[in-house]
């Protein structure tokens, strides 16, 4: 434990060094992503840099790379999925960015992309002797083979949970808060598994990679925590495409490396709600061209109805928050 909490400070260290780097970078290379017209409350955030989500991409991977151990294989493989998401996401902020509007990659061309890394991964889980076809039921220890189901349903969570985490990114603080609040409830429910394991017999070397799954979630806690010291109200920068995308990823990963992949849309029901405030919005506009809400995603209907974004963002965290404790409450009762 000891351990867990240093790689969390050695991450929020490196990331806060480097934070004003990266800011000072963006504004001289004028790295900032046009405010959509359409939320004219955004209109003071223009000019703010944007691709912050470099912050803790680097303060996560090189964290981890300084504190992983033997037997890393579910480890390196989350991280170059994470790593593998933030490309693409800064290949759309670069777009964006030097086009001067807010279309980076074609839509077709970013879920190319998605769809090519989450067919990997998904095999890559398939395949491995840790994770196989099963996954875990929500708060116990049964679980349940998907067989070859399991291919095609993983790529469909790693596209539901970037593109999620991609919609949830429109407030100061917002998509870093929740991914953060989400990642610390995660760590909770993941040290009560991993203690079970432990006290049933688990093999060594997932001891081993259980152990090294931990210090990339401890160093994606404090590279996080550094972040939102820039990204919170009023942000000094944004983690654009960067940043969202790879967060979505590296969730997507440890809960698929975990077996505990239905524990995503309960701990992240807000990245539920951003998505399905969409899906509603964009299916009941075509069969009625009426709106469900005033603008989709919901924080932007919450702000239209006249709540700062701030207490917004609060409200965000603290639903997460208590959804993660009442999700812990049950994992320590029934698992």
């Amino acid at each position: 434990m000891d351990k867990f909490f240093l790689v969390i400070t050695i991450a929020f260290i490196i990331s806060l060094i480097i934070s004003p780097i990266v800011i000072k970078l963006a504004k001289k290379l004028k790295a900032s992503q046009p405010v959509y017209e359409y939320v004219d409350m955004h209109n003071s955030k223009k000019g703010t840099p944007t691709m912050g989500g470099i912050i803790f991409l680097v303060g996560i991977i090189v964290t981890s790379i300084l504190f992983l151990t033997s037997q890393n294989q579910l480890a390196v493989m989350c991280l170059g999925v994470f790593l593998s998401f933030g490309l693409v996401g800064f290949l759309d902020d670069f777009l964006k960015i030097k086009h001067k509007h807010n279309e980076g990659l074609k839509p077709y061309q970013k879920i190319f992309f998605q769809l090519a890394i989450s067919l990997i991964v998904s095999f890559f889980a398939f395949n491995n002797g840790l994770i196989g076809s099963s996954i875990y039921l929500p708060f116990v220890s049964n679980q349940i083979n998907l067989g070859y189901f399991y291919i095609p349903f993983t790529v469909i969570v790693f596209l539901a949970v970037t593109n999620s985490v991609n919609l949830t990114d429109g407030l100061d603080g917002l998509a870093g808060g929740v991914s953060l609040s989400y990642l610390i409830s995660f760590t909770l429910i993941f040290f009560t598994i991993f203690t079970s394991l432990k006290n049933g017999g688990a093999s060594l070397l997932l001891i081993n990679e259980y152990n090294n799954l931990s210090i990339v979630l401890a160093s994606s806690i404090g590279a996080l925590l550094a972040y939102l010291l820039f990204n919170s109200f009023p942000a000094r920068i944004f983690m654009g495409d960067t940043g969202s995308l790879a967060l979505g990823g590296l969730i997507a990963a440890i809960n698929i490396f975990t077996k505990q992949t239905l524990l995503i849309p309960i701990l992240g029901i807000m990245f539920v709600v951003s998505s399905l405030s969409v899906i509603l919005q964009v299916a009941k506009f075509k069969l009625t061209k009426k709106r469900m809400f005033l603008m989709a995603p919901f924080h932007h209907h919450l702000e239209k109805k006249g709540m700062h974004e701030t207490k917004i963002v609060c409200v965000y965290i603290i639903i997460t928050i208590i959804v993660g404790v009442v999700c812990e409450l049950l994992q320590l009762i029934l698992f």
